[in-house]
């Protein structure tokens, strides 16, 4: 019985390849972005396009995918939150096992993490959201030498190069700054 719903955009059918080593396929498709695909300040929008490049391989033990997708990102600069709209390219390659291959796994060897067929069916979506997260800066810039934000301010150092404030005066001196800025007295000494 298959959990894969073979109408879901990421779910596909690979029995035109059939069980012969050798055989491949290529596939070209856009499909909509699966939702909470990125991190937390840079994400693909959920439904934007996604352009996948595949090619399903018959191998021995199952269907070798080899992909290449092109994605639209939109988050925030990490360091001053402008709006960054960018695109990336990812690249992938899994190995799907036959479900019948696990019975002829030894017990032990079994490896819980490998890709499985569904019948004919394998699904993409988790090696997609692998490669796309892992491609993504864990602190993306909106350009290479962003300088941020004043941290006096809050006002953004790209809009303004020549931002400064005066020097802060330490409270224990404020007394003696404001009696240097006083205006000097003219004192006339006797030089008798």
């Amino acid at each position: 019985m298959n959990s894969l719903d073979p109408r879901a955009p990421l779910v596909l059918d690979t029995r035109e390849l059939g069980r012969r080593p050798g055989s491949q396929h290529e596939v070209t498709m856009t499909v909509p972005a699966p939702a909470e695909l990125g991190i937390e300040v840079l994400r693909v929008p959920e439904g934007s396009p996604v352009q996948l490049d595949l090619r399903l391989e018959a191998v021995m033990e199952g269907v070798l995918v080899t992909g290449a997708a092109t994605v639209a990102l939109e988050g925030e600069c990490a360091r001053c939150l402008e709006q960054i709209d960018d695109e990336v390219d990812v690249t992938f390659q899994e190995l799907y096992v036959y479900s019948d291959q696990q019975s002829h796994a030894a017990e032990g060897e079994e490896d819980d993490e490998a890709s499985r067929l569904e019948g004919d069916l394998l699904d993409l979506e988790p090696q997609l959201r692998d490669a796309v997260v892992l491609a993504l800066p864990f602190q993306p810039l909106c350009r290479d030498d962003c300088p941020g934000l004043c941290v006096e301010c809050g006002a953004r150092l790209a809009d303004d190069p020549d931002h400064a404030h005066e020097a802060a005066v330490d409270p224990r001196w404020a007394g003696l700054a404001a009696a240097l800025e006083e205006p000097e007295h003219d004192v006339q000494h006797d030089t008798d």
